[in-house]
């Protein structure tokens, strides 16, 4: 609770830091701010917290796991913000303060234990991510985004809000423990409306987290927004959209596994086909890897899917190795999109020669990405299998293995690019704030890959 306080409080401070033109003062302060919040997350663990303000918020150990991954990553992505908001727009402390609001819905989307707290904390988020995604106002692109954003989001909120409705009406409780006991109590007479408010939840946050066929608006969306709001969205927007997503499917829906998860498989085969085939086919980095972002929607749906006792160390696995992957490879690309004016793949021609570190920090994100042995993709994909072998989906990992094969052609074309393709190309100029990420995101992603235990127990 403390930490929602602080980010909560944090915001306001940045905004008024605005207000005086202290410009300097905005990215230590929300920096050292994000640090405190990540210092009261991690004392809360293992404190045996029971659920707070009548039942609406419980911080135990999945909440206080899942908010310190999305505060490192949203720090990670604060410092590669240095210069890169100065260049859009002279009023800087803005992306700053809505950045730390969406941060506050995601905190409430990780610890909500009442529906309407969950609807609460996605609102907040959504908002403020809609913003983000045309703050560039000149841009058409950025304009399109929002739009195609606020649209699909008031959309997909509806379809969640319809089958939160209807799961009261079953259920006579927004409370999960409630609805839990409602479920296991009646092993054969729950209400059909139950079943359809089931559905509907599974589609509404299926729209979330930008799994197909609800994907429509994720390419768009990711590609027209600023690269850096992009980055935020594909790695701690995404990581509480699952959080959220398998909360209450754990504590609510498990006994009801056998009715609602041959949808939920059928979703998950969609994504993973349908991201990793539209991937192959695309020219521009960003938008590759935007489908990319949709086919390891698929994999961390693998934890839902099999739900188990393993799904939340899974999820939160995969969502700190894909999270660490993407703020490198967004990074590198934020750079490489300054020098030459381009996001198609010939831009990083000759990479390797010219910027060795950065050649080799996207290296390590797309292997990582693609799953290779000794990065923290690969421990976040064998989670996944190991947690849908557990429940006997034999073919379902055998189609995960198809598409990690095919998602190795993608990858690897960037790779070719930096190392085996020439170019007139000066050296990448990048700040220490970039190389401080990259290089934290680097050996991260190399130390869970050697010593995945370090993460891999929390559950």
């Amino acid at each position: 609770m403390n930490t929602l306080i602080v980010i909560s409080i944090l915001a306001l401070v940045v905004l008024y830091l605005g207000l005086f033109k202290a410009k300097n003062a905005l990215l230590p302060v929300s920096i050292l701010g994000l640090l405190g919040a990540l210092a009261l997350a991690v004392c809360e663990w293992n404190s045996g917290a029971s659920p707070i303000f009548s039942g609406m918020m419980h911080f135990d150990n999945f909440a206080v796991a899942f908010s310190a991954l999305t505060i490192i990553s949203t720090i990670l992505i604060l410092l590669l913000s240095k210069t890169y908001f100065e260049k859009i727009s002279e009023n800087v402390a803005e992306y700053y303060t809505i950045i730390l609001f969406a941060l506050v819905g995601i905190i409430v989307m990780v610890s909500y234990h009442n529906l309407s707290m969950l609807f609460i904390g996605l609102e907040i988020m959504s908002v403020s991510l809609y913003v983000l995604a045309g703050i560039k106002k000149r841009d058409f692109a950025s304009n399109e985004a929002a739009l195609k954003y606020f649209l699909m989001g008031a959309f997909s909120t509806g379809f969640l809000l319809f089958g939160i409705a209807l799961i009261y009406g079953a259920s006579h409780s927004f409370d999960l423990s409630e609805i839990a006991k409602y479920v296991t109590d009646r092993p054969t007479g729950i209400d059909p409306i139950f079943y359809v408010g089931i559905i509907l939840v599974m589609v509404g946050m299926c729209f979330k987290i930008g799994a197909a066929p609800f994907h429509f608006w994720v390419p768009d969306v990711y590609e027209g927004s600023p690269t850096l709001i992009t980055t935020f969205m594909a790695t701690v927007v995404k990581t509480a959209g699952f959080a959220a997503f398998l909360r209450i499917f754990s504590v609510c829906f498990a006994p009801l596994s056998e009715f609602w998860m041959p949808t939920l498989l059928g979703i998950t085969i969609l994504t993973l086909f349908i991201g990793n085939i539209t991937a192959l086919f695309q020219t521009n980095f960003k938008r590759m890897l935007t489908y990319s972002s949709v086919s390891h929607a698929g994999y961390m749906l693998f934890a839902i899917v099999a739900l188990g006792a393993s799904s939340f160390n899974a999820v939160f696995v995969y969502a700190a190795a894909y999270s660490l992957a993407s703020i490198i490879a967004f990074g590198v690309l934020i750079l490489v999109k300054e020098q030459t004016g381009s996001e198609n793949f010939e831009s990083f021609n000759g990479l390797g020669k010219k910027n060795p570190f950065l050649a080799f920090s996207v290296t390590v994100a797309m292997l990582s990405f693609a799953g290779i042995p000794l990065t923290a993709g690969f421990i976040g994909k064998f989670f996944m299998f190991s947690t849908a072998l557990q429940e006997y989906h034999t073919w379902l990992i055998v189609l995960a293995i198809i598409n990690a094969v095919i998602s190795i052609y993608y990858y690897f074309k960037v790779i070719v690019a930096m190392y085996f393709k020439d170019a007139e190309r000066k050296e990448v100029p990048s700040n220490a704030y970039y190389k401080l990420v990259l290089g934290v995101s680097v050996i991260a992603t190399i130390v869970l890959g050697v010593y995945p235990s370090l993460i891999t127990d929390f559950f």
